[in-house]
């Protein structure tokens, strides 16, 4: 008669945890939650006074829940406001500030990494010190550039500027220092050129790279307003950054308006909260460029 088979099941060991080690858990999850609050209760708070009546708004700010549900400072905002013209002209700009970012940077970045000529070094370092430079500081060269070259109050002022940046750039060209060169020398076996190599070849393989850049570039020319305030002064190209700031002052601004100004900041999160959350498991996913040798 054979022996029965013996159970050959890993044992599950497990841990007991001490009163302190309980208690310091707790502790910490409790700091956590307080922080989780802290960051989630104004937005909570912006979306639900979106949604009250100005008397509600005024009368009980903090609360979540309206007690009068209405969609007025909506309707106001889209149908007697100029908010979808802001709107549009945020759109455009960062459309296309987004996609010019995209292929400079990494045009620049391979540069950078890969082509070696004289100066290179130093244009770095230059480069490093621009990222190190308020941008409060260069508002009133650029104001200075802009208007000597033609493009003050114009989509071309408003643009053009924003197509590079120096930590985009930056972040390119450490990227493509870790793409084995061995992939481009095959390429160049194979007769592609420096640029076919750059486009066919290396730029696919940074993909984590540049869902990176499109998150920060989407972001940072939505979210922009400095350089907005220096190189347009034209209603018609009025942004939604500059328009949302102006509520404050301007023609809306009867009153406290709480629910309008509210319900404006809440349109205006919608599109960067969605480019995030539908890039964000990509960004600097490294493990998308590994090659096999």
């Amino acid at each position: 008669m054979s022996a029965p088979a013996a159970d050959i099941r890993p044992a599950i060991r497990r841990d007991r945890l001490t009163g302190p080690q309980i208690l310091g858990r707790s502790v910490l999850y409790a700091v956590l939650i307080i922080i989780a609050i802290g960051y989630i209760f104004p937005f909570l708070i912006d979306i639900a006074t979106s949604f009250k009546t100005e008397p509600d708004a005024a009368s009980d700010p903090l609360s979540l829940i309206p007690a009068t549900f209405t969609t007025a400072a909506y309707q106001k905002l889209f149908l007697n406001s100029d908010f979808p013209l802001w709107f549009r002209n945020s759109a455009i700009v960062t459309i296309v500030v987004t996609l010019g970012r995209v292929f400079f940077n990494s045009l620049a970045g391979y540069a950078l990494s890969r082509l070696h000529f004289r100066g290179r070094n130093v244009l770095f370092a230059g480069l490093v010190a621009i990222m190190a430079v308020p941008s409060i500081v260069l508002l009133i060269p650029k104001f200075l550039v802009i208007n000597q070259l033609g493009m003050y109050d114009s989509f071309s002022g408003m643009i053009v500027p924003l197509l590079t940046d120096a930590a985009g750039i930056f972040i390119m060209k450490n990227f493509f220092e870790s793409i084995p060169i061995s992939v481009e020398e095959q390429a160049r076996i194979d007769g592609a050129g420096p640029f076919r190599t750059f486009w066919s070849v290396v730029l696919p393989m940074a993909r984590p790279a540049l869902i990176t850049i499109i998150i920060l570039s989407f972001q940072g020319s939505w979210n922009e307003l400095a350089h907005f305030i220096v190189s347009t002064q034209s209603p018609e190209l009025t942004t939604l950054t500059k328009g949302v700031a102006s509520l404050a002052s301007g023609q809306l601004s009867q009153g406290t308006q709480f629910p309008l100004k509210l319900a404006a900041a809440a349109v205006m999160t919608i599109p960067v909260a969605l480019v995030f959350f539908f890039f964000q498991k990509r960004i600097l996913n490294a493990s998308d460029a590994a090659v096999k040798e």
